[in-house]
């Protein structure tokens, strides 16, 4: 329940995060295509216009009648492809000259204002989005018959040495058209795109935790193994205890000669003498080349001899030489614990301010002393 729980949340937050980070992506990028693809229309409405009355201007300059000029002009534009733009041509009064559109030819642009005072100088591509998004008439709309097609126009250039000015018409809803469009693929590539990233970042996720988990397991259950090989361990430290206490307890009074191991050791406190009996000492250390006794009871004594010497006249049953600095007795054995990779650290009372550390490969010859 736990593991769904967690996927679940996983898949929340992904989504979340995606949604987030693609909104303001995707928004960013749609602005940036619409405002490329309304600078191109204004760009190449603008450059057709001053080609055309250009080229209208050079015809007239070469001595071309106007008539001649304005029938070649309407000839070459009529019954041309209105659907996404084309030019016209009307003079100062506002009455079209030239038009793809025979019929409106002789029509006045509006009836209200002046159609060059309708178009603004300094159209951007941001204020023709905003007009084309807010149904603004900065500039002039025309309607044809069928209803389908508004053109505005969104550039125009006089002819020099005449009354004549051409404008570059574009179709607004195939502008709006593109734009939707546009807007449309970002959004579905959006939800493609944010479906598969989901899905696979929570797929991943899950095939990571998957092996973590497998991972985890496996080490678990060796801290398992471990926790209960130190059980163990500290069960029979207990039982080896009482075992040597009821050992020594009927080998009291009754040992023979044959006993190599000594019932006390002599040591020093200050400047005295003090012999210690075995059975009440603690721990044996050595350090800074000095051996020290403790006791059961916390007192420290040192001695001459050497933890080799020391460790030679020792009851084996009842001291074990941890390492080369300890001889720990069974008496102050207090806990065993699990220290580093494989060793073990035994843990004493009287407290030991010096770790007493088992070795790897020391430990299979401390189990063997527990009887393990």
């Amino acid at each position: 329940m736990r593991k769904d729980r967690l996927y679940l949340s996983t898949f929340l937050a992904i989504t979340f995060i995606f949604l987030v980070i693609s909104s303001v992506a995707v928004r960013y990028f749609v602005n940036f295509s619409v405002d490329r693809i309304l600078e191109t229309h204004l760009e190449f409405s603008k450059r057709e216009a001053q080609e055309v009355a250009s080229l209208l201007s050079t015809q007239l300059r070469n001595g071309i009648a106007k008539d001649t000029v304005i029938v070649t002009f309407q000839e070459s534009i009529e019954n041309t492809n209105q659907t996404t733009g084309f030019v016209s041509m009307f003079d100062w009064s506002g009455r079209f000259i030239c038009h793809p559109d025979v019929k409106v030819v002789g029509q006045n642009i509006s009836t209200e204002k002046s159609f060059v005072s309708s178009v603004s100088d300094d159209l951007t591509s941001k204020k023709f989005y905003d007009l084309l998004k807010n149904k603004q008439e900065e500039v002039s709309i025309e309607d044809f018959e069928d209803g389908l097609q508004e053109s505005e126009v969104i550039s125009i250039c006089p002819v020099k040495n005449s009354d004549w000015i051409i404008a570059a018409h574009t179709n607004t809803q195939i502008v709006m058209g593109q734009i939707e469009d546009l807007r449309n693929k970002f959004y579905t590539i959006l939800v493609i795109m944010g479906l598969v990233t989901v899905v696979a970042s929570v797929v991943t996720v899950r095939l990571i935790g998957s092996t973590y988990e497998k991972r985890l397991e496996a080490n678990n259950q060796k801290l398992s193994d471990k926790v209960i090989n130190l059980v163990k361990l500290n069960s029979a430290v207990d039982a080896y205890q009482k075992k040597v206490s009821v050992q020594s307890d009927q080998q009291d009074g009754n040992r023979d000669d044959e006993n190599t191991s000594k019932k006390r050791i002599l040591t020093y406190r200050r400047n005295e003498l003090k012999p210690v009996p075995t059975e009440e000492i603690a721990y044996i250390y050595m350090e800074n080349t000095i051996t020290y006794v403790v006791c059961i009871d916390g007192n420290r004594s040192t001695s001459n001899s050497s933890l080799d010497e020391l460790f030679s006249n020792l009851d084996r049953t009842s001291f074990f030489r941890a390492n080369r600095q300890f001889i720990v007795a069974i008496t102050a054995i207090e806990k065993i614990v699990k220290y580093g990779n494989n060793q073990l650290k035994i843990l004493v009372n009287p407290n030991s301010e010096v770790d007493i550390i088992i070795s790897k490969n020391k430990a299979a010859e401390f189990k063997q002393w527990l009887n393990l």
